[in-house]
């Protein structure tokens, strides 16, 4: 990212947080003014030096520009070892401040020969750096003890690995060997990759948890936690109420576990998992691996995670199928099944993120889910999209309204677009997640300073970018626009909802689970 000096750089910083806190490689260059005008109110001149504090892996200001082969030399040193430290030990954000006495104007033409001649041959040749890897030591001391216990759990959370078939089999063969059920995240890749006839992997924990019975009846022995934690607050209370020992298996450094439970890290990536599960001689020591899930007996407790996955699946596909009323939630159920396979996706925070979470439904569509989770804010949710469908295949972006009007400006990269973006917009007139908490009950303040209602004419807005509006009615209309895509440009799908309808429907459809409904 690149940007000129002063109040510019600021705008980047909550890329730079979401960038650190989800591990993204990602170099900042901020323009300068020179030394001698800082601190004297000269104009676009603000103090940029360590301006983003801690967040950056690294950051360093550059010298003032000469063009000679030491000052080159020097810069193209510094420019490798930034790219090395934006991709290890942890991926993240390396911030070069870059000072400047005058615009850089191009050069002529004598003048570029002239400077090439002074390089030798091979001064810009490529640098191959090769990521370090990590494996546990003594893995199969641990699986040993991990086989041994028959109430055991793996969460698999929210997670946007950039190869997600290798992440999905290491998990798949973790739970096989260990006859182990898995609790996926709808922002974990496991939902949507072909392999869950092999697996009990269970997506409504979220709903089923809300019974005090299966909730009690449920507590593991141990869990293993792939990543971070699913967003899911009763599953965090849950699991904090058990005070479960917990093994977290992450290739960071950082601290994954906000529950503070008694945890094991074991510091190694799930492609080195699959790597160690695939070896010749893992296998022979543990031949189970090369059978299927059905051939391993299952524990009572797997089967009653099963069971329990299984009606209440059957019981939010009921509830579903024969809903008409345009509500929040059914568009996240309703995604996979309509979508062409292997789409893109960005799903907004807020309420889209709980709600894929609880309805997105297991499927074989390759679905490919990104999310800006790291600090869970709505900066930038429009140009992330936009990001994300750039030279790729038709994508969507599931948001709210206030995400969508934090973020509008996106709208004018429309013309540089090479490929489609489809906008769903959920508008249900302010923060619809404020309406599941206890605030929404006092009024004042919750209607001015939680929910934060807009006037916002979005087909207005829209025709102010110049981008296609579409004021979806149905569901039939919805599923209609969303299959097949178009190949080029954006456009908005607004689908208007109320977002104490829909509080209260999922409040309607909580106390159903809660009652037990579903395991009649």
């Amino acid at each position: 990212m690149i940007c000129t000096s002063g109040t510019a750089a600021a705008n980047f910083y909550p890329a730079v947080i979401e960038a650190t806190e989800t591990r993204i490689p990602l170099i900042i260059l901020t323009a300068d003014r020179p030394p001698e005008l800082r601190h004297c109110h000269a104009g676009q001149t603000i103090d940029q030096v360590r301006l983003y504090g801690h967040y950056p892996r690294w950051q360093a200001e550059l010298s003032l520009p000469l063009s000679d082969i030491n000052t080159l030399a020097y810069l193209r040193q510094t420019m490798i070892y930034s790219w090395e430290r934006s991709l290890q030990p942890i991926p993240g954000v390396v911030h070069l401040n870059l000072p400047f006495r005058d615009p850089l104007a191009p050069l002529s033409q004598p003048d570029i020969i002239s400077l090439k001649s002074e390089f030798p041959g091979n001064f810009f040749a490529a640098v191959k750096w090769q990521p370090t890897t990590t494996s546990i030591p003594n893995f199969q001391f641990y699986l040993n003890q991990w086989k041994s216990i028959d109430r055991g759990l793996i969460i698999a959370g929210v997670a946007q690995p950039q190869n997600p078939e290798p992440y999905v089999q290491a998990i798949t063969q973790l739970a096989q060997l260990l006859n182990w059920p898995i609790l996926a995240e709808g922002l974990s890749p496991l939902r949507n990759y072909p392999d869950q006839s092999k697996l009990v992997m269970i997506s409504a924990y979220d709903l089923i948890l809300r019974n005090p019975d299966l909730a009690d009846a449920l507590v593991p022995q141990m869990v293993i936690q792939i990543g971070e934690y699913p967003t899911s607050k009763l599953l965090r209370r849950w699991l904090e109420t058990a005070q479960v020992q917990t093994v977290i298996l992450d290739p960071t450094y950082q601290n994954l576990d906000p529950l503070h439970s008694s945890t094991l890290h074991l510091r190694t990536s799930m492609e080195q998992i699959l790597a160690t599960l695939s070896s010749q001689d893992f296998l022979k020591s543990n031949p189970e691996l090369r059978y299927r899930r059905s051939a391993t007996p299952r524990s009572p407790y797997i089967q009653n995670w099963d069971e329990a996955e299984i009606r209440g699946r059957a019981l939010i596909n009921r509830t579903m199928a024969t809903l008409d009323e345009l509500i929040e939630p059914k568009i996240s159920w309703l995604l996979p099944q309509v979508l062409p396979e292997q789409t893109p996706i960005l799903i907004a925070n807020s309420m889209p993120v709980r709600d894929v979470e609880c309805f997105w439904q297991p499927n074989s569509g390759k679905f490919q889910l990104f999310f800006n989770r790291g600090a869970n804010g709505i900066d930038g949710t429009l140009s992330t999209a936009l990001g994300i469908a750039h030279d790729h295949q038709p994508s969507i972006l599931l948001t709210g309204d206030l995400a969508l009007l934090h973020d509008t400006n996106g709208f004018l990269s429309q013309p540089k677009l090479r490929g489609h973006l489809t906008v769903i917009l959920i508008n249900n007139q302010g923060g619809g997640i404020f309406e599941m908490l206890p605030i929404a009950q006092f009024e004042p303040p919750f209607e001015e300073f939680f929910a934060t209602p807009q006037v916002v004419d979005f087909a207005h807005l829209c025709a102010a970018y110049r981008v296609p509006y579409q004021l979806i009615s149905s569901w039939s209309e919805l599923k209609t626009a969303l299959n097949p895509l178009p190949a080029l440009g954006i456009r908005v799908l607004e689908v208007k909802t109320n977002r104490k309808s829909d509080a209260l429907w999922r409040l309607q459809l909580s106390d159903r689970f809660r009652s037990g409904e579903f395991t009649d």
